[in-house]
């Protein structure tokens, strides 16, 4: 349920695309906000603002922040008439109506009408967003110049404006778009599905290559399938499906407190070992050590139905320290958790490699 606030807006923060940081007064307190512009309008100084502040009040991992929900004393104009009926957030107050690029108003429609083949496109497979920013750094590092789209799910954040990450790999020219499907909304493309998104990025972005993740926030239980990143195995059913080659990056970690995520995360365990029924190449770096050792150990099962490649991380290092974007996974940097970075990176190679080198 929803923890309502009513605030006045005492200062503006930084913004970036689709969002705007501020401060907001409450009370006695100063709470730190975000709002979304294009569904609240853009906050000004001395604003009422009203505010769900639930999240922030349970300390869950959304950057700290209470949300604005309403600027009520200056409502945003109406959007313009136009093209436009998929509404997403559906039957929540905020639902909001966009264009999607495989409705029959879109200049698209007739591109993704009968669209049915990625062509052997790879779509790297992540279950957090972190791994967005490794992935990429990879590809850049050793193919410059391919084009990378970004597929964001819905199982985290519905609205891609959440993610600095994104915006700042769309400003330095690391993706070349972005498609939101299911509930997400906010991408320059939005569709129904996975499966048009995936077909939208390849026809109409013109991606070389895809990355699939949620959004921010991952949700998990501590049980086997209470977790959001479940969708990583559908992810890879729906590549193969249309004809794509499906690319795994594996959950791993050496520093996470919880020990079903320690090592190789029972998340790939589960999506990639019960959920994905088509076969995909799962990236595993060459590193030496216990750690890593332990690690291939444990995909070793995942090899009665995937590919285990192994990926030769030299100089992905360098890579992962080129990214304009900071790498930071559960609130650890790549010097706190160099495992997790590094193992989406190789995934990232492995898109990108030869088929000679593939076949390692």
């Amino acid at each position: 349920m929803i923890a309502w606030r009513e605030g006045r807006v005492t200062a503006l923060g930084r913004a970036w695309p689709g969002a705007r940081e501020l401060i907001a007064r409450v009370a006695d307190a100063d709470l730190r906000v975000l709002a979304y512009p294009e569904l609240v309008g853009e906050p000004r100084v001395g604003d009422r603002i009203l505010l769900n502040v639930g999240a922030q009040a349970l300390g869950l991992g959304t950057g700290g922040y209470a949300f604005a929900v309403a600027l009520p004393d200056r409502l945003p104009d109406d959007p313009p008439p136009g093209p436009g009926h998929i509404v997403k957030a559906r039957y929540t107050p905020l639902q909001t109506i966009v264009l999607g690029a495989d409705e029959q108003d879109s200049p698209h429609h007739g591109i993704l009408k009968n669209a049915d083949s990625l062509d052997g496109m790879p779509v790297v497979v992540a279950d957090l967003h972190s791994a967005v920013p490794a992935v990429c750094a990879a590809i850049r590092h050793d193919r410059p110049g391919t084009r990378v789209a970004y597929v964001m799910t819905d199982g985290g954040a519905l609205p891609l404006w959440f993610s600095r990450s994104v915006a700042g790999l769309r400003a330095h020219g690391w993706l070349c778009g972005s498609v939101t499907v299911g509930q997400a909304f906010g991408g320059d493309l939005e569709a129904v599905t996975l499966h048009t998104g995936l077909l939208a990025a390849k026809l109409i972005l013109g991606a070389d290559v895809a990355v699939v993740t949620q959004g921010p926030g991952n949700l998990g239980t501590g049980t086997k399938w209470g977790f959001s990143g479940v969708a990583c195995g559908e992810a890879v059913n729906a590549a193969a499906t249309l004809g794509g080659r499906p690319v795994g990056v594996l959950r791993v970690s050496e520093a996470d407190a919880r020990n079903r995520h320690r090592g190789l995360s029972h998340h790939s365990l589960t999506a990639y070992g019960r959920v994905a029924l088509a076969p995909a190449e799962l990236a595993l770096p060459d590193e030496p050590g216990a750690f890593w050792d332990t690690v291939r150990a444990h995909a070793e099962p995942l090899a009665e139905r995937h590919r285990l490649r192994t990926v030769p991380a030299a100089d992905l290092d360098e890579a992962l320290a080129a990214s304009p974007v900071a790498l930071s996974t559960m609130g650890r940097g790549l010097g706190e958790d160099r495992a997790g970075f590094l193992a989406a990176a190789c995934a990232g190679r492995l898109a990108v490699a030869t088929p000679a080198a593939q076949a390692g």
